[in-house]
């Protein structure tokens, strides 16, 4: 796969230095009882009617877990791996669009999938959508895809072992929103025909790429407020049956 070297994946390096700074910092007020943790993880919970915090849905993905270094440490490995691949090929707005449109789409599963009072943390959700947009550009520029299907295969079943502590609802929605953003980016317009993704993109065909990431981004929000309507219901029913 000819990948066009447009300069340093900056965007790669600064979400990678912004998780380390996150990292110190939550060890640093680890020992306090409203610590950098407990103030930006995110649970269901911070989407309700009981406590309404919808930044942590983004916040969350700057955080690592303290009591397993390895879960920052392979996290960012694989942001370095992807991000140096696919932000020369994409550029990097459209980069960070999809890594931060995935990581919204991990706190939607979890809001959606997960009990609203266990909080996650992590990067995965953003890697895990980096992965599937990976395999959609390698694919559309006829690229061997085995490897990374296997990749995407081996994590998810990772995700589902019992007893691992790991939030598959955030690795599976991250996965299904970098999958959206990354076809959007490669089958709808890009300008001047050509093969692959050397074609110029001219000014109509980039409206159309965002105008289709911004309509991702709108699902997401739909989904989210479903999501809150959902958790917020009992509570309204109570509220109705006590007055």
């Amino acid at each position: 796969m000819a990948v066009s070297r447009q300069g340093l994946p900056w965007v790669t390096w600064t979400m990678i230095g912004l998780c380390v700074v996150m990292y110190a910092l939550q060890w640093v007020t680890s020992g306090q009882r409203m610590g950098l943790t407990e103030q930006l993880f995110y649970a269901g919970l911070h989407t309700s009617a009981a406590q309404m915090e919808p930044w942590r849905m983004l916040t969350s993905a700057f955080l690592h877990s303290l009591g397993n270094p390895l879960h920052i440490v392979l996290n960012l490995y694989t942001l370095w791996l992807m991000g140096r691949i696919l932000e020369p090929i994409l550029g990097w707005p459209r980069f960070l669009a999809v890594y931060l449109i995935s990581a919204f789409g991990g706190s939607v599963a979890v809001l959606l999938l997960s009990n609203p009072y266990i909080p996650v943390v992590g990067a995965s959700g953003a890697v895990y959508g980096l992965f599937a947009a990976l395999f959609i550009v390698m694919r559309k520029t006829g690229g061997n895809v085995t490897g990374i299907a296997a990749l995407i295969g081996v994590n998810l079943v990772i995700s589902f072992v019992p007893g691992a502590n790991i939030s598959w609802q955030g690795h599976v929605g991250g996965l299904v929103a970098g999958a959206a953003c990354a076809a959007v980016l490669a089958y709808l317009p890009r300008g001047q025909h050509g093969p692959g993704w050397t074609t110029r993109i001219t000014g109509r065909a980039s409206a159309v790429q965002w105008l289709a990431l911004a309509g991702i981004l709108a699902v997401l929000v739909v989904l989210t407020v479903v999501g809150v309507w959902q958790l917020s219901l009992p509570e309204l029913i109570e509220r109705r049956l006590d007055a």
